[in-house]
């Protein structure tokens, strides 16, 4: 059973905002802005984080869904919703099974654990540790990636400014070294996403990518977390969280135009949809147009928030989970499109 706190934690996380590629920007060729924009579209947990907290499905189910609801073949699991079975054997055979009875991909598992960017150093190592086993069950699942954060998400769920850039990042870098040559040794990508604090500063992150320099090292954009700090909530409750606002914040199209070239993955994250069926906070053609002069081609995630949001805020005009999935696959197929 999920805490108010745990709760809390991961929907700050969300409101705060294939193959071992290498991490230099060798993605941006000469010539990519004439191809056609083709990427796949995978679906990413956090998208049903209604129905899981309120206990209408479980990560068991998510294949399923995803399948047979949406026609969606790739898995972009969270790691909050395995709820400590991701040590356990018989919890992942079961879970792998059910994706591959399906014909589905299991493409990366998203971490939100321990601070691997701490600033004390043994729990830095502590943190980096605890995520060895999420490095082997995504191995087990046959997923091609973590996603891991470079900071504390505590400390951006309550307002509180990130740790001091220079410092982080030192400590970021050593942290996030340690872990890619432990994933290195399976085969497996570890990547950064824009989340919150530090990480939402875009020269930030790819300053920490050349001091790793790691080929399993990479970028996970994610169009809606740009935010670097949020107002304090008014009160210690879900709606208090949902009431903040940004008060710094990144510009996403300039953020995902410089992260594009260490990209190896995409979260395309959604809140609201007009009349015309497009997303009112990112403008998805002009978004889509960077990543197609990147030259991207990989898997572009589903990552819907509103069924979430409008649970505590039912008239504020989110669609229900299962609609706000439909938009967004939509949108996304629309946009691929119309950019071929």
């Amino acid at each position: 059973m999920h805490t108010r706190r745990q709760f809390l934690h991961q929907l700050g996380l969300a409101t705060a905002g294939l193959g071992l590629l290498p991490h230099l920007p060798i993605q941006a060729m000469a010539g990519s802005a004439t191809k056609p924009l083709s990427f796949d579209i995978s679906m990413a947990e956090f998208s049903f984080a209604g129905d899981l907290f309120s206990g209408k499905m479980t990560n068991l189910d998510f294949a399923s869904r995803t399948k047979n609801e949406f026609g969606v073949n790739v898995l972009e699991y969270v790691s909050m919703f395995f709820n400590d079975k991701h040590t356990n054997s018989a919890y992942l055979k079961d879970l792998k099974q059910r994706s591959d009875d399906l014909g589905m991909k299991n493409h990366l598992i998203m971490v939100d654990g321990a601070n691997i960017a701490d600033l004390d150093a043994a729990k830095r190592q502590q943190a980096v540790t605890a995520h060895h086993a999420w490095v082997d069950a995504a191995k087990y699942l046959g997923c091609s990636a973590i996603r891991v954060n470079l900071g504390d998400s505590n400390r951006a769920l309550s307002g509180a400014a990130d740790d001091p850039a220079d410092e982080a990042a030192k400590a970021a870098a050593d942290g996030y070294h340690k872990l890619l040559e432990y994933a290195a040794r399976h085969q497996l990508n570890v990547i950064v996403e824009n989340h919150f604090g530090n990480s939402t500063n875009v020269d930030w992150l790819i300053g920490i990518l050349k001091q790793v320099n790691m080929p399993n090292a990479g970028l996970l954009p994610d169009f809606g977390n740009f935010c670097a700090q949020r107002s304090k909530a008014a009160t210690a409750d879900i709606k208090g969280a949902l009431s903040t606002t940004c008060v710094r914040e990144y510009d996403r199209y300039e953020g995902v135009k410089k992260m594009m070239p260490y990209a190896k993955s995409i979260s395309a994250k959604t809140h609201k949809f007009d009349a015309k069926g497009n997303e009112t906070e990112t403008d998805f053609r002009r978004i889509f147009q960077i990543i197609k002069d990147a030259g991207f081609s990989g898997y572009v995630g589903i990552e819907y928030e509103g069924g979430i949001i409008g649970m505590y805020k039912p008239d504020a005009g989110y669609l229900p989970t299962a609609d706000g999935i439909k938009a967004t696959k939509t949108l996304l197929e629309k946009t691929r499109a119309e950019l071929a």
